[in-house]
């Protein structure tokens, strides 16, 4: 036999079951499945090799601040000082162990579709129907569907009847696929290949038979199953900008320890005294809170947003979702409810549009006036030619839930809030007959009995239906139908198809007895309705913010173009007279993308019939534009695209579990409004971590500054290692931290999107760090120069000089750290409760240090005098003073130009 079979869709049923050697009625036998099974396998996924818990924590090392960390840990050994190698290694592992726990949230997305598999399923075997396991299915297994079944592989269809399945979670597509057997072209896309059946969807209407064409690996399901794997999880805009901010500070330490070498050297100082300064500079030039304040300040992030119903797996994406620049976002369940509404009525006097509100049915002033009687009659052939079930025992909302076709369930609920009784009406009008939808005649029709009469229902395509119609109701009159009247309807369905609706035909005969077996004649026409899948009440607000942030959001659905181009134009994506859409179809393969493709890609915003691996390729052309994208989804379609955008972000509610597992941030509500909020928050978070690596960074400067300068002019008086890790890990983690959980801009979203290329800390961030760091350095020199000339201390009390005034002047600091234009009293950082909480907490530990003899002892701290307390205070508030002055000067500079 052939397999795999290529497009198994373009061909006949007959050469479909040829070329896989299989039987339409009787399938093959028990033993030629054992052999095939042998021979192509079982039909499920390979399982994706986790990592082990070893090498998660092994990853948690992985950065090159932890090198550094580790060297200085390594160096401080050497030379004994156990005290400063302890405190190093403790802030390595307190960090490590904070990412590895974070980790362990998130492992693994392939467990989900596991899940999808069904656990047994129907196949006929030697002519016979059995239930086996669904992994034991093999290519060329006959299987029966009936509605309620989940697909268990992709097949042929060899026979339908009525049959409709959900594909959504695969396509897109909000609408049931009606199945045919015919064959089609071979270059027709997944969402128009009527003719299959796909694994994981379900059968909701109908029954029918499929041959089975692939399994596992060769379904469709499969297909995206290996491209999930194969993309490749990507390192974060973040950790890129620490990372690379780590390695600048790591030059400049040798570069300064280069200078202070060759400055010793030539001064003739001991090799052992220039050693041990250099370690200092190395611990002086080290962050070492950096990573642990990064991450707790995401993680604080990541409480919030939970509050804002957006539930964060990767703390990175945090932040990332703050620096997008485009969101691509499905159309079913995401931009719109996921559910069928009848939207408009075309009757041959008027058109006019509803809407159902707190189960009532509602009309535009003045409408259905000269068309009531045509709405009734409808409405009443819309019920009775319905398999939507009422399930009386399960009750929704105060009424009773439906089931079934989504079409019909539709009417029903129109047939309900118009107040109609329809359980009674099904009673009073016994249906005697049917003629079930089908592929050939594209209508349905019922044949419904009273005492008194007999009724025919009908509905279906228009073209088909005005066939059997040969009359046509206007109000109370009826007359005939003639090919005038015939035009102008069709006009009318073609006007209402191309708005994105799904149009429908009805029509009635009333009569005395009629035969049961050819009633679908001589009917009378009603109208058309036209249905759709609304747009969520809350998107047109969250698209218009996003808007103003400078965010361009992309609909990319496996829906119909003109439906697709009706919702977009509908939630304010595109103007109402933007006509730009690119289906699937017209799409290149990645490899043959030109520029000029390329470039249509990124001037488009809606893309139609899209698969699954071109939803993967152009969230691919989007980042290689150097755009941070976002991808909303909540189907098993768009799990790769969800892997490989920067932020996968996926539905809660009716998001798949594989959906769920692969995204990054889920969404508790559906509400694409929580991702403007979520943005909005990314980019608060992305102001709290420049503001505290600027504080962190010139804080780290300053030390560098004075290690070297002192080293230099005054070498006893220097910083010791130890007291270094003291500021790093104690004054400077904890305002570094409250700035890291503060209130952002209320303007966040009225500004474009930061350029992902630049880094966390920019050219002229570089400069005002430079003039932080100097005011800083310039302090602490002052204060060992006055102590020394003017008070004549000895080294040990300059030292302690020099700490006690670096270490108020680094906590004075964190008032530098409000917004340009602010002011000095009232601003973000004095509204931050955090900070008064940190430096309340820094100046106790402070004090601390010098009340306790052992702890005087290790940082080399002796008990001073109060004036020398009063030097250091009086000092080191200098800094502040003028860097105040400074910002007012720069305020002044730009309220002139204005």
């Amino acid at each position: 036999m052939k397999y795999p079979l290529d497009h198994p869709y373009s061909l006949a049923t007959k050469a479909v079951i040829s070329q896989v050697q299989s039987d339409a009625l009787k399938g093959i036998t028990q033993n030629e499945a054992v052999k095939r099974s042998q021979t192509y396998g079982l039909n499920t996924f390979k399982s994706q090799k986790q990592k082990s818990l070893w090498l998660i924590m092994l990853v948690q090392f992985k950065s090159p601040i932890v090198y550094l960390l580790v060297f200085g840990a390594a160096v401080s050994l050497y030379f004994k000082d156990v005290l400063e190698t302890i405190a190093i290694l403790a802030v390595i592992v307190i960090n490590a162990l904070i990412g590895f726990f974070m980790e362990m949230q998130a492992r693994s997305s392939m467990n989900a579709l596991k899940k999808m598999d069904v656990i047994l399923a129907k196949v006929i075997r030697d002519g016979k129907t059995r239930s086996v396991p669904s992994e034991q299915l093999v290519p060329g297994d006959l299987v029966p569907l009936e509605a309620g079944d989940i697909i268990p592989a992709d097949g042929r269809l060899v026979a339908v009847n009525r049959l409709q399945c959900d594909e959504s979670s695969l396509t897109g597509e909000s609408l049931p696929s009606d199945k045919t057997i015919e064959a089609l072209k071979a270059d027709t896309v997944i969402g128009d290949q009527h003719n299959m059946a796909f694994k994981g969807a379900s059968v909701i209407n109908g029954n029918g038979k499929i041959v089975i064409t692939g399994i596992a690996a060769e379904t469709q399901l499969g297909t995206i199953t290996s491209l999930v794997d194969s993309s490749a999880d990507t390192v974060t805009p973040l950790d890129k900008k620490l990372n690379k901010l780590s390695r600048k500070l790591i030059w400049i330490t040798l570069g300064m320890t280069a200078i202070f070498a060759a400055t010793g050297f030539i001064q003739g100082k001991s090799l052992l005294m220039i050693i041990e300064t250099s370690i200092a500079l190395a611990v002086a030039a080290i962050p070492e809170g950096l990573p642990i304040v990064a991450t707790v300040a995401l993680s604080y992030g990541m409480l919030l947003m939970a509050r804002r119903n957006a539930i964060v797996k990767k703390l990175s994406a945090v932040e990332t979702l703050g620096s997008t620049g485009v969101i691509l976002t499905d159309k079913t369940g995401t931009l719109t409810e996921n559910k069928i509404f009848a939207d408009t009525f075309a009757f041959p006097d008027e058109s006019v549009k509803v809407h159902i509100e707190d189960h009532e049915l509602k009309f535009p002033d003045g409408a259905i006036k000269s068309s009531a009687e045509n709405f009734d009659k409808l409405l009443f052939t819309g019920i009775l030619c319905n398999n939507a079930v009422v399930n009386v025992n399960e009750i929704n909302n105060s009424k009773p839930k439906l089931s079934g076709d989504p079409v019909e369930v539709a009417l029903l609920q129109l047939g309900m809030a118009a107040g109609l009784d329809t359980s009674a009406l099904l009673k009073k009008y016994v249906r005697i007959g049917e003629v079930p939808f089908s592929s050939e005649i594209m209508m349905m029709g019922t044949l419904n009995r009273t005492p008194d009469e007999d009724f025919v229902a009908a509905k279906g395509s228009v073209e088909h239906l005005l066939e059997k119609c040969s009359r046509i109701q206007s109000g109370e009159h009826i007359g005939e139908m003639d090919s005038h009247s015939k035009e102008e309807i069709l006009l009318k369905s073609e006007q209402m198809a191309a708005s994105g609706l799904r149009v429908l035909a009805f029509a009635y005969r009333v009569d005395k007895k009629m035969d049961e077996r050819g009633f679908l004649t001589d009917l009378i026409y009603i109208g058309m309705a036209g249905f759709l899948d609304p747009p969520r009440m809350d998107i047109k607000g969250a698209i218009l913010d996003c808007r103003n942030a400078g965010i361009k959001v992309v609909m990319i659905t496996g829906d119909h173009p003109q439906t697709a181009l009706n919702i977009a134009r509908k939630v304010g994506l595109i103007e109402q007279d933007n006509k730009k859409v690119i289906t699937g179809k017209e799409l290149p393969k990645s490899d043959l993308l030109t520029k000029a493709w390329r470039k249509r890609i990124l001037d488009t915003a809606v893309f139609a019939r899209a698969s699954p691996k071109q939803k993967l390729e152009i969230a691919g052309v989007f980042q290689q534009d150097g755009s941070i994208v976002a991808m909303t989804g909540d189907g098993v379609n768009d799990a790769p695209a969800l892997k490989k955008a920067d932020v996968g972000i996926a539905m809660g509610i009716r998001g798949t579990q594989v959906a769920k597992e692969t995204a990054s941030i889920i969404l508790k509500d559906d509400s694409f409004t929580s991702i403007a909020e979520a943005v909005a928050h990314g980019r608060e978070i992305f102001q709290n971590i420049q503001k505290f690596v600027v504080y962190l960074v010139s804080c780290n400067l300053s030390e560098i500054f004075i290690v070297t300068v002192l080293g230099v002019v005054i070498p006893a008086a220097t910083l010791l290692p130890l007291q270094i890790l003291f500021l790093n890990m104690v004054t400077d983690i904890f305002p570094a931290l409250a700035l890291g959980l503060g209130a952002g801009d209320d303007t966040v979203m009225q500004r474009p999107p930061r350029d992902p290329k630049k880094n966390i800390i920019t050219n002229e961030k570089w400069l005002v760090i430079a003039l932080y760091s100097t005011a800083m350095t310039s302090a602490v020199i002052l204060a060992v120069v006055y102590c020394r000339e003017v008070l004549h201390t000895d080294d040990r009390v300059s030292n302690n000089v020099a700490f006690i005034t670096l270490t108020l002047t680094q906590l004075f600091h964190v008032f530098n750290m409000s917004s340009s234009g602010s002011a000095f009293f009232k601003n973000e950082i004095t509204r931050n409760k955090f900070v008064w909480i940190a430096l309340f907490i820094c100046s106790g530990l402070t004090l601390m240090v010098f009340a306790v003899p052992g702890m005087r002892l290790v940082l080399g701290l002796a008990v001073l005098p109060i004036k020398l307390w009063i030097t250091a205070i009086t000092i080191s508030l200098l800094p502040l003073f003028v860097i105040q002055c400074w910002k007012a000067f720069q305020k002044y500079r730009l309220h002139k130009s204005l």
